[in-house]
């Protein structure tokens, strides 16, 4: 039963996710994207927090531990592991992607930004040893094509040689993600993940506040943009990574950073719904595609 709660969690975080873009895209019409990144970051880390102190956080728990391995305490290499996936996942990723978004074109961004599930799936296949199997091959490829074309409005207007450091600085945030996946994994064995997502949404989304206070960007947050960053911070970001790493621990870091990858047809799917953004006919059919790339992956 646990094999199929991994895939209902990878997805159910993908849609969390998805939504995310639209939310944001809303909040960046007043806010700067460094602002926008730390708040829904830290946003997540209070609410996760302040979740763990409400009796809602034992049947949470319950819900997630469907493993009898999970630990309960901290070591001094957890904490070290937790330094390096705040470092990586919720730091250096969204400053280089934030800046490589102000450097290239969002065609560009939106296509490089895939490589973190062909990172993902390359360090856990080379680096953690997780088995891939001709199927589960064929599934992510899937995915990995769905997702290319569907975070690509046109490949006419796709010009790589243009902005090449802001290129380069999204591949390293697609890269930074993928360390992240794959050593959260090690730490999704850890019952209380509530507490593993909220530490990593308050160190991760202080350091970026603190980073856009240094460099002179102001941290007011107009009013009407409030309501974006806090339902991104609290869903798409805290409830979302919840899942991610249960699904991690349930599937592998393979199979659920190549599933996450949905999120970009989820996102164009509510950009279409709220914001009136285009969704056309082979969106809807490589979206099907990556939905049946995703069932290759769960019957195996």
């Amino acid at each position: 039963m646990t094999h199929h709660y991994g895939y209902v969690s990878a997805l159910s975080a993908a849609l969390l996710f998805g939504i995310s873009s639209t939310l944001n895209k809303i909040a960046l019409r007043n806010v700067h994207p460094l602002v926008v990144a730390g708040s829904i970051y830290l946003t997540a880390g209070i609410v996760l927090m302040l979740l763990r102190f409400t009796p809602l956080k034992d049947k949470i728990l319950k819900r997630l531990e469907f493993k009898a391995e999970t630990q309960e305490f901290f070591s001094r290499q957890d904490l070290l592991l937790l330094a390096l996936i705040v470092l990586f996942g919720s730091f250096l990723a969204p400053l280089s992607f934030m800046f490589g978004l102000n450097k290239t074109t969002a065609v560009n961004a939106s296509l490089l930004l895939n490589t973190e599930t062909l990172f993902t799936v390359l360090m856990a296949i080379l680096v953690f040893k997780e088995k891939a199997s001709k199927r589960s091959i064929l599934g992510i490829l899937l995915i990995l094509i769905g997702a290319v074309v569907l975070s690509t409005e046109s490949f006419g207007e796709v010009e790589l040689s243009k902005g090449l450091l802001g290129n380069v600085l999204i591949i390293l945030a697609g890269l930074s993600w993928a360390v992240d996946n794959n050593l959260s994994k090690l730490l999704s064995v850890k019952r209380d993940l509530l507490l593993v997502t909220s530490l990593k949404g308050l160190f991760g989304g202080s350091a970026l506040l603190i980073l856009a206070s240094l460099i002179g960007i102001p941290l007011c947050i107009p009013l009407q943009s409030i309501p974006y960053i806090l339902t991104a911070g609290a869903f798409s970001i805290g409830f979302s990574i919840v899942l991610f790493l249960f699904a991690l621990r349930e599937i592998g870091a393979m199979k659920t950073g190549a599933i996450f990858s949905t999120s970009s047809l989820i996102g164009a799917l509510f950009a279409f719904l709220i914001l009136g953004e285009s969704f056309t006919a082979v969106k809807a059919f490589f979206g099907v595609l990556m939905f049946l790339g995703v069932y290759i992956l769960s019957i195996e």
